[in-house]
């Protein structure tokens, strides 16, 4: 590659990467896979290798990614917390035991594990294997034996104090079997099966994307409640400061901490050489699918902390451990069907059909397509043969369509232009990838409205939350938004503890809705694009439902606070008989159609 060339793709790769980390780091939302950022990564870094001159002072090749999320307190690292380097091949193991051996002041016949040599005798060049576990990386802190702060990873440097949050976790131990001063260093994630279990209570559109962001996403909850409820976990593998006790060895230092009280990392394996090593990564490539919580890797470490010492560190890496990317396990099957789920949001999903594949150890037979862009980029069509993974080992994923394998009998998939639910418009706005039903009583994304309608931004209905929406669901006593003002208090009372009391409450609380000013009822109809203000102004221009109704789109284009893309969505929103059916109820009920302006004039006419 010439200069101009390599200059102009290291520009492009450094704004990528350094998307892809913040979407990752910060917001817990990752776009591409592991093993594509990697693969990034890798890209760049040996351009920067190459090309030294052109390497961006703020490239990520040589920092940690995250950054400190407003909200938390900073916390600086007593000791930083690094990132590894990542490795993607045998060779590159075996070179990292080149240079340690070529870093280190110890006799050759030492350094090749002889067997005269006892394992106990740390001039034995030994490594320690591990699962690279796919969380979020903490430090803790102790004070005589007393658990007084944690933090995140953040920048390596500077974290976030997150000790309200970690103290939620069942495997921190708040008090030490032994009264010391040590900080530690842990990964929190959430097993396979509890990852799996909160997902299965989600849309297809509301899932999280693997354990590892679940994870994130949790510790990095403002209110620690939240976090309670998220059942985290934690494996320490490493003592980051501990002045009071001289270790010799990494190996002897994760068994005293198992001993103080901590839950260390279960996969440890002591090896006196790299074939050794390599040997114990090998195998847990063989078991990974088999573990009950996610890895990305596996870590090889040298265990001797003096030689340690002697090898150092660089900026974002230590030199003296590294990480083993295992590639992600890919196999073919059959794209036997594209069918579409309505999340309670109203998004349309595609979801691909599979025939049945045995990926990392679990069956597969459907997984998410996302959207309609996400389709068209793979070019993927019913009938084909398809390679599919699984991101992070966990989430199943399309890689690519086979077309060398197509018959011709391969069927082109096309976006339903109607909810597959209720019938109604589905529709795709221009900054949006994903279709959406606006049918208003659709039953998919009742619950969504119901909750949206009797909330502060709606009609403020109090006591009508979302718990009490959701059992009021459950138990058919609502089907859409207007049989909330047809429920009878006999209804209501039955639901909760003191239920007579509650129900009259919350009758009374209906009906005091019912007078609210026609901007709430707008806005808790929860049109695409109108909020409070929006609701406010289109109140006050045309006084009434009818009058909003019946509204030109040239009429909303010259209203204050409505764009195109507002007003198209006022229009087609007005056009469902879904809607019409629903205004006409609200009317049977009683509920107010006018501005309140419209209400007054009419009272002093009277």
């Amino acid at each position: 590659m010439d200069k101009e060339k390599a200059q102009k793709r290291m520009t492009e790769l450094n704004k990528l990467i350094k998307y892809y980390a913040g979407k990752y780091y910060d917001e817990d939302k990752p776009e591409i896979s592991d093993f594509e950022y990697d693969m990034l990564m890798v890209e760049l870094r040996n351009l920067e290798t190459e090309f030294p001159e052109f390497k961006d002072k703020d490239s990520l090749t040589g920092k940690v990614g995250g950054t400190v999320k407003e909200g938390f307190e900073k916390v600086k690292h007593q000791v930083p917390l690094q990132s590894l380097q990542d490795v993607f091949s045998k060779e590159d193991l075996y070179a990292f035991d080149t240079r340690i051996k070529n870093s280190c002041q110890i006799p050759p016949k030492q350094l090749q594990g002889v067997a005269s040599l006892e394992k106990g005798d740390k001039s034995y060049l030994q490594y320690v294997v591990e699962t690279k576990v796919d969380g979020l990386s903490v430090s803790l802190e102790y004070v005589n034996g007393e658990f007084v702060r944690g933090a995140s990873r953040g920048d390596g440097l500077v974290g976030e104090d997150i000790t309200d949050n970690l103290k939620t976790i069942k495997h921190i131990p708040q008090k030490l079997k032994e009264n010391i001063d040590i900080i530690v260093r842990g990964e929190v994630f959430i097993s396979k099966t509890d990852f799996d279990k909160l997902n299965e209570e989600l849309d297809e559109d509301e899932k999280f994307a693997n354990p590892r962001n679940l994870a994130a996403g949790s510790l990095r909850q403002l209110d620690s409640a939240v976090t309670a409820e998220r059942p985290l976990d934690i494996y320490i593998f490493n003592v980051q400061k501990c002045d009071s006790i001289k270790f010799k060895s990494h190996y002897e230092s994760l068994i005293y901490l198992e001993k103080v009280g901590f839950n260390v990392n279960p996969v440890k394996i002591l090896c006196s050489s790299i074939d050794e090593a390599v040997k114990a990564i090998d195998k847990i490539g063989e078991e990974r699918a088999k573990l009950s919580f996610g890895i990305d890797g596996a870590v090889i470490k040298v265990d001797d902390l003096d030689l340690r010492e002697e090898i150092g560190t660089t900026f974002k890496t230590p030199k003296w451990a590294i990480a083993y990317k295992y590639p992600p396990e890919q196999k073919e099957t059959v794209l036997k069907d594209i069918i579409c789920n309505v999340g309670r949001t109203g998004v349309i999903t595609p979801m691909a059909i599979l025939e049945p594949v045995i990926v990392a150890g679990s069956k597969i037979s459907k997984t998410t397509l996302h959207n309609e862009d996400f389709i068209k980029e793979k070019d993927l069509r019913i009938g084909d043969r398809i390679l599919i993974q699984k991101a992070g080992d966990v989430i199943p994923e399309v890689v690519e369509a086979l077309k060398d394998k197509r018959t011709g009998k391969e069927k082109i998939f096309e976006m339903p232009k109607l909810c597959p639910v209720c019938g109604a418009a589905a529709v795709r706005e221009p900054e949006e990838a994903a279709y959406r039903c606006i049918g208003i009583e659709c039953s998919a994304r009742n619950l969504r409205n119901v909750i949206h309608f009797a909330s502060k931004y709606g009609m403020d209905i109090e006591g009508l939350g979302e718990k009490i929406v959701e059992t009021l669901i459950d138990k058919g006593l609502i089907k859409t938004i207007a049989d909330i003002y047809y429920l009878k208090l006999e209804d209501i009372a039955g639901i909760k503890k003191e239920g007579k009391k509650f129900a009259s409450n919350l009758i009374e609380a209906i009906e005091k809705s019912k007078s609210n000013n026609l901007d709430k009822l707008i806005s808790a109809l929860g049109i695409r694009h109108i909020g409070t203000k929006a609701a406010k102004t289109l109140s006050k221009k045309f006084k009434s439902m009818d009058g909003l109704m019946k509204a030109s789109l040239e009429e909303l284009l010259m209203t204050d606070d409505v764009g195109e893309i507002t007003a198209e969505s006022i229009c087609t929103f007005f056009k469902q008989e879904q809607t019409l059916d629903l205004i006409e109820r609200l009317k049977n009920a009683g509920v107010n159609m006018n501005d309140v302006g419209v209400a007054r004039c009419a009272t002093r006419v009277a």
